[in-house]
């Protein structure tokens, strides 16, 4: 038998599709390691529910900038009944650090930062100098080492590691993802830390419900579907639908996951893990389903003949760009993706992106300004990791290792990209989208709702602002953190997306 060419096995996967729709509801559902499926995305039940422009925004999160007022922290201890007449009051007096130390502190915090944006200056500035750079690398790891695990030397350590990567020119295409179980058992613990992984998500799929109301069939073409986090709590709302009278019973579920071509098999293998795994949960709540995958060409572009779309299906697209960055997302890849949007005849688009700082907040341009409110973000998610896990240390390690970490990287390397080599200063997809002609979809009261009530499960200082009619903003305290926004496709019978440019 002549032996397939790898074009032909290629061709095979492209159009092959896992039909489960007839899988027994006695499906049990597949573990990832020592960690079930359910137990990383439990089912929800929908039914109950100006930085500013100096260091001292991104350091006070530390008290770096300088020596905490003073502060009366003497508490007076009423005697207890087991205490004799006239028994003295006692006085409790924390073990604070000694003033020495936090004035150390204090001054080994001011130079990472200083130094941090000495280096990226060097990378991009009017006095351009790669070899500078790599002397201000070199001196910061040399702190970094001195010192000890502060919350500010470990933030430190990751937006250096991002600019050597920027000097090294390293993380464009060569990056493995690191291992698929660990980064799993990660997201989990970022799901359980913080609203910054759910928030995007029932976002999303709220006004995906919306839309496809009385819908037979429903079909989402998602385009980094990673673990299927996303669509457990969607099934369980379709199927809730069904104990109501007046609604249609749930339609029959088609998942399509945009793939890179030329993938590892390892990879691709875990894409079919996931539909595995998302099919066995739709037999467990009865939900038809079905799942398929289509690739990405070797230009990296979406030809959306290659998405099987059936006569009668509610198409929705879902861009969900959450952490942690996989290495073969880029610009192109995103924009022709959302600007296939007309052609497959969606019903709307979904997108979640990281809130994207354009300068700096003082008006400073290129790198350095977009670096430096980078840094503040940042700062912002381990304050709020920090104030509401703070005895979990090693969880948030794990978390900033497999997934802060990448992020910073990734957001460092789109920020350096976008500014220096485009020239095009844009804040986010949404503004693409706002350009090449999408409508904004209004989100429901009940949409914001349910976010406030997600926000009031987690620390007071999480709080969601509305900006238009169609997206939401995850904020800590002040700082934007993640958006969600809905929109229409351009009315157009051929929108060919090579002709939108990021």
């Amino acid at each position: 038998m002549q032996r397939k060419t790898e074009m032909e096995v290629v061709d095979m996967e492209y159009m092959m599709e896992l039909a489960f729709s007839g899988c027994s509801s006695t499906s049990s559902t597949t573990g990832f390691g020592d960690l079930a499926w359910v137990d990383w995305s439990p089912a929800v039940d929908w039914g109950h529910f100006s930085v500013e422009n100096d260091f001292s925004g991104l350091l006070e999160h530390y008290g770096l900038p300088c020596t905490p007022a003073a502060q009366d922290w003497s508490t007076n201890v009423s005697p207890t009944s087991t205490n004799c007449p006239g028994t003295p009051v006692e006085e409790f007096q924390p073990q604070l650090p000694p003033p020495i130390e936090i004035e150390r502190d204090n001054n080994r915090g001011l130079r990472l930062v200083h130094l941090l944006m000495a280096a990226a200056e060097a990378l991009t500035g009017a006095n351009k100098s790669s070899d500078l750079a790599r002397v201000i690398l070199a001196r910061l790891r040399e702190l970094l080492a001195e010192g000890g695990a502060t919350n500010m030397e470990r933030l430190a350590e990751h937006f250096t590691d991002a600019l050597q990567r920027l000097l090294d020119g390293v993380g464009r295409h060569e990056d493995q993802p690191p291992n698929s179980g660990e980064v799993l058992e990660a997201f989990q613990l970022l799901q359980d830390m913080s609203p910054y992984v759910k928030f995007g998500h029932f976002t999303a799929n709220q006004a995906i419900l919306e839309s496809v109301v009385g819908e037979r069939r429903v079909h989402i073409v998602d385009y980094d579907i990673m673990e299927g986090v996303q669509w457990a709590s969607l099934m369980q709302a379709m199927v809730s639908q069904q104990e109501t009278p007046s609604l249609a019973p749930p339609p029959h579920l088609r998942i399509t996951a945009v793939t890179r071509l030329g993938g590892s098999r390892r990879s691709g293998t875990t894409v079919l893990d996931t539909g595995r795994r998302l099919a066995a949960f739709a037999a467990s709540v009865g939900l038809s389903f079905s799942f398929g995958q289509c690739r990405l060409d070797a230009d990296d572009q979406l030809r959306p003949a290659a998405v099987k779309v059936v006569k009668g299906e509610a198409v929705v697209l879902n861009c969900a760009l959450h952490p942690p960055h996989l290495p073969w997302r880029s610009a192109a890849s995103i924009a022709s993706f959302l600007g296939s949007a007309g052609e497959l005849g969606a019903r709307i688009v979904t997108v979640v992106e990281e809130a994207v700082v354009v300068g700096g907040s003082d008006g400073s341009g290129g790198f350095v300004g977009s670096f430096m409110e980078e840094m503040k973000r940042y700062s912002a998610m381990w304050d709020s990791l920090e104030a509401g896990f703070p005895m979990q240390g090693k969880a948030r390690g794990v978390v900033e290792k497999l997934i802060l970490g990448p992020m910073i990287a990734g957001s460092v390397g789109r920020a350096y990209r976008r500014r220096e080599e485009s020239g095009e200063e844009r804040e986010g997809w949404a503004e693409w989208l706002k350009e090449a002609g999408f409508q904004r979809i209004g989100l429901s009261f009940f949409n914001l709702c349910q976010s406030r009530l997600l926000l009031g499960l987690f620390n007071d200082g999480y709080k969601v602002d509305e900006e238009g009619p169609n997206k939401l903003v995850l904020c800590w305290k002040n700082c934007r953190l993640l958006s969600a926004s809905v929109w229409s496709a351009p009315a157009t019978e051929s929108p060919a997306a090579s002709c939108f440019s990021w």
